[in-house]
């Protein structure tokens, strides 16, 4: 009997589609994974803003993350929109008693709108529960600052801040290059892990305003090629290159009056299993 390669968002939904865990299903399913979803909040947005937060009580959310694990067990889970402390506790007492083999957290702080999506005093609560069970967190350069109280302005400060994050218990650290400078044409993601140890990812800069959703596709990506089997540096390798050619493949679409949704299937694959693949 195969199975398929399966993968798990805890996330937010975003009604609009372009971010959340629509934009993590729309990239579990492009690159051919069984994708599943926890929903910890409701979202009323669209490409311009975000009108107002629901979150789902902890209870139901712990309740859902049972429900998947008792059936069909992730082989990747990735993480992002929690919004508030007993939210993260709950997911953080969850994962340590299911401990998934993979954990890729986006900590999702601020929306491309700027609004902000997760309460002041769940960000210590996010450092201290969520962040050592992490297997890859994937900051931008705000919430890289957030989470290091460090001002990132150059590499050096990255250095710094990636520093602090590792010692949060985090195996390693992403921080997103999309906010940094990009007058060379190019967008370097840094990839810190063990003894400041630093890979570079670069990619072409995509000039577009459909940017919604970047963060939540880069991880989810990175979940998916984790599920596939890939290493570290391989799953963010691949991730990095799947999300630029999203990127460049929605570019001239209007898809709202605001930052617009990226094109997560240019390139569907089929649905993969792990002794065969096939189309689902």
């Amino acid at each position: 009997m195969a199975h398929y390669f399966t993968t798990l968002t805890i996330a937010g939904s975003d009604c609009s589609g372009g971010a959340g865990v629509q934009a993590d299903l729309k990239t579990f399913s492009a690159l051919g994974t069984y994708g599943m979803s926890v929903i910890t909040a409701v979202t009323a947005q669209n490409t311009t803003c975000v009108r107002s937060i629901m979150p789902v009580t902890p209870q139901v959310v712990g309740d859902q993350i049972d429900a998947i694990m008792d059936d069909i067990r992730p082989d990747a889970v990735k993480i992002g929109m929690l919004f508030n402390a007993p939210i993260i506790e709950t997911v953080a007492q969850k994962l340590r008693q299911r401990k998934p083999e993979h954990v890729v957290l986006d900590p999702v702080m601020v929306a491309t709108s700027g609004s902000r999506l997760i309460d002041e005093d769940a960000v210590a609560t996010l450092k201290e529960q969520l962040i050592p069970l992490a297997e890859v967190l994937t900051p931008n350069r705000q919430e890289a600052e957030v989470l290091s109280g460090i001002t990132i302005s150059n590499r050096e400060n990255c250095n710094t801040a990636a520093r602090k994050i590792l010692a949060l218990g985090a195996k390693a650290v992403l921080i997103k290059g999309g906010h940094f400078d990009t007058t060379n044409g190019k967008v370097s993601d840094l990839l810190y892990r063990g003894e400041m140890e630093c890979e570079e990812f670069t990619a072409p800069f995509v000039a577009t305003r459909n940017t919604h959703g970047t963060g939540c596709t880069l991880s989810a990506a990175i979940a998916a090629e984790f599920a596939l089997g890939k290493t570290l540096s391989q799953a963010v390798g691949q991730a990095k290159q799947f999300l630029s050619q999203a990127l460049a493949a929605g570019a001239n679409v209007e898809v709202g009056h605001g930052h617009g949704a990226m094109n997560h299937f240019f390139k569907p694959e089929p649905l993969r299993c792990k002794e065969r693949e096939i189309w689902g």
